[in-house]
């Protein structure tokens, strides 16, 4: 991975909530990730599945004041948590290698522009045809580390059969921005709390069976709070 100087503090202006960042990774390196990742840990993954609510459109009683929760449809792996099975897989593909090196941790610091917690979590993420992320902002007011905000590193990796997923967010107090993610080799890097969304993976024609977008997600607490007004 390379680092273009242009890329480095692009996060520590408060009115810049995300980043997306091609040809940082080998391209052909990048596209052997998804299906390495897809033999190696999707059979360890969980399923996430949280629907709308029937309740958020039948118990109603006003017109227009709906309130939807956080809903979504995505396979998940902890790779921060115990001595699983998926956990075993990861380091025996270098993953955990990879994602606990040096080189990674000073590279989500480089983007946030600030310094960071030594302790991060991780997680792998998969996206199967359909799957999705519904609006929400991931903020956390009751945990006191993260109530001020914190980053999320996404590095993304595709499947061949995978043909396009988009990510929506916010600008300005609108859903006006969207950037099409299903990239082999993407890295995406957020400033929460902000709202945003993930659209339903598109699978390419008779390809359903085998597409998939993978996530690689770092979250990464500051080092000290920001003030109350640079969030």
């Amino acid at each position: 991975m390379w680092f273009p100087t242009a890329a480095a503090g692009a996060l520590a202006n408060p009115r810049t909530r995300f980043v997306a960042l091609n040809g940082l990774l080998d391209a052909r390196q990048a596209a052997l990730a998804g299906p390495l990742l897809e033999a190696a840990i999707g059979p360890h993954l969980r399923l996430m599945a949280q629907p709308i609510p029937p309740e958020s459109i039948w118990e109603m009683s006003r017109n227009y004041s709906e309130m939807l929760p956080k809903v979504m449809r995505q396979r998940t792996l902890h790779l921060d948590a115990g001595q699983s099975a998926g956990r075993r897989a990861a380091e025996a593909i270098g993953l955990l290698a990879m994602l606990r090196s040096a080189s990674y941790r000073a590279f989500a610091a480089a983007l946030a522009g600030r310094p960071l917690k030594r302790k991060y979590g991780l997680q792998a993420i998969a996206y199967h045809p359909g799957d999705y992320a519904g609006p929400h902002n991931d903020h956390h007011p009751e945990e006191p580390e993260a109530r001020q905000g914190y980053l999320d590193l996404h590095i993304g990796f595709v499947t061949p059969g995978a043909r396009s997923q988009l990510l929506v967010y916010a600008k300005a107090g609108h859903f006006s921005e969207a950037v099409e993610v299903a990239r082999n080799g993407l890295v995406n890097a957020y400033r929460l709390p902000f709202w945003h969304y993930t659209t339903p993976l598109l699978a390419k024609p008779r390809q359903a069976e085998t597409a998939r977008r993978w996530i690689l997600l770092g979250t990464f607490l500051y080092q000290a709070a920001p003030d109350q007004g640079a969030r």
